[in-house]
């Protein structure tokens, strides 16, 4: 029999406020978290905005020496996404009551991220000296790149750093496992870390994901692909799900930390629950690398496998919680999805998209989303999905526009579709369904 999982723990860093009040005080008042692009000159950008983390420093959240990361202990900087991690991290482990604590030793961390800062002016600086009439030197940029901080820059970039400190920070010596499947990577991660808790693997793990992907290749590169809004001049109406005029999604960043627990462990502690994890279905596409099936299969199979995973009917969802990036493709597949996955109650059921005011966080996406569902569940409140001004013909659903909600449900689910056609679907029950 599979053990029962609970979230006893959060943390986060938005774009539309830091920690779990200023998080869900964005969200149900509808802020927006997008703007100009303000760490960097993106005037030669065709896209100049972002969904930008402000006010933040790693120093406010957590006291990080240098010991678990340069070899001899000597300070280091550490790229935006790891400090968002390590932040959330420490968030969700005080919030659970669990600093401190000799707990940590047999859990597990599951993280989903992707690659460190894309530093375009920090490859400038790196390259400028090596520069010649003939263009780059690459024999002098070898043999410089013997020198340690080459090395340990190389060594920073890695998709496995967030996951790999915050074990290190914890003294977590179960399984450390980083997921790699682009936006629905903490997602994946969240899954993988309830299974583990079913299995009799672990007690206690720390999961959730990170990401920063707003510097100017990750702009630059997103909007040759036409995947970005170019509504330069109107950042706040960008990012628009489900709207008939949408034209892309927006970058974001940020980090999600969850402490998730077996249900005895976390009831013989006396620990507050925010919900139950009842549900994990996870399917791809096999189609294209960029694009959702049109047939939306991949997101259907993944609804459809979380019902039968959770052991419920599409009528007991009384909340999504949409992947809903603002694009095309992706907001008529996932209404079709929706269609298809849960039948006739998909017209009842209330969807919104929290990427309306967050932006896409990529690999953090899915677990910032989960987070903003176990908000809702204990306010019994949906967000909204903001700037849905003239609803697309082919997405038919009720979306909750531009305000929140206020609205009774005990189950939601929280759906994630990343490129390579990953999509994962996770199901989120109240505590007092926990409870029974």
């Amino acid at each position: 029999m599979k053990r029962r999982v609970v979230i006893t723990g959060a943390g986060v860093i938005s774009p539309v406020g830091i920690g779990l009040d200023a998080f869900w005080r964005g969200l149900s008042h509808g802020k927006t978290g997008i703007g100009p692009i303000s760490r960097y000159d993106a005037s030669g950008l065709p896209v100049r905005i972002a969904a930008e983390v402000r006010g933040f420093r790693l120093q406010d959240y957590v006291n990080l020496s240098g010991r678990h990361i340069s070899p001899d202990g000597g300070q280091v900087t550490l790229d935006l996404r790891t400090q968002y991690a390590l932040a959330a991290a420490e968030m969700s482990v005080r919030d659970a009551g669990l600093d401190g604590s000799g707990a940590w030793q047999d859990a597990g961390v599951y993280f989903g991220a992707g690659e460190g800062d894309n530093d375009l002016a920090l490859l400038s600086s790196l390259l400028t000296p090596f520069a010649t009439d003939r263009g780059c030197d690459t024999a002098a940029v070898l043999s410089a790149g013997e020198a340690r901080h080459f090395a340990l820059r190389d060594q920073l970039m890695e998709p496995t750093l967030p996951a790999s400190l915050i074990a290190a920070r914890y003294g977590i010596q179960g399984e450390v496992t980083t997921c790699l499947t682009a936006c629905a990577a903490s997602a994946q991660a969240i899954g993988e870390a309830m299974r583990r808790i079913q299995a009799r693997e672990c007690e206690l793990a720390l999961t959730g994901g990170a990401h920063a992907m707003t510097a100017p290749l990750d702009v630059l590169g997103f909007a040759m692909l036409s995947a970005l809004s170019s509504r330069n001049d109107a950042p706040g109406k960008a990012s628009r799900p489900f709207d008939r005029h949408r034209d892309g999604f927006v970058l974001g960043e940020g980090a999600a930390a969850l402490v998730l627990e077996e249900w005895e462990h976390a009831r013989r502690r006396g620990a507050r629950v925010y919900g139950e994890l009842i549900g994990y279905g996870t399917a791809n596409d096999a189609y294209r690398v960029t694009d959702m099936h049109p047939d939306a299969r991949g997101a259907t199979r993944a609804i459809a496998h979380a019902l039968e995973d959770a052991a419920i009917g599409p009528a007991a969802i009384g909340y999504v919680n949409a992947h809903g990036t603002s694009t095309i493709e992706n907001d008529r597949a996932e209404t079709l999805a929706l269609h298809r996955s849960l039948g006739d109650t998909a017209r009842t059921t209330p969807i919104s998209s929290t990427k309306s005011m967050t932006g896409h966080a990529v690999a953090a996406a899915g677990a910032l989303e989960l987070i903003a569902v176990t908000l809702a569940l204990r306010a019994q409140v949906m967000p909204p999905t903001i700037n849905l001004e003239t609803p697309d013909p082919e997405c038919d659903l009720d979306y909750v526009p531009n305000r929140a909600r206020a609205h009774a449900f005990d189950t939601a689910l929280s759906n994630s579709f990343g490129f390579g056609g990953q999509n994962v679907a996770l199901l989120v029950r109240s505590v007092a369904e926990a409870a029974r």
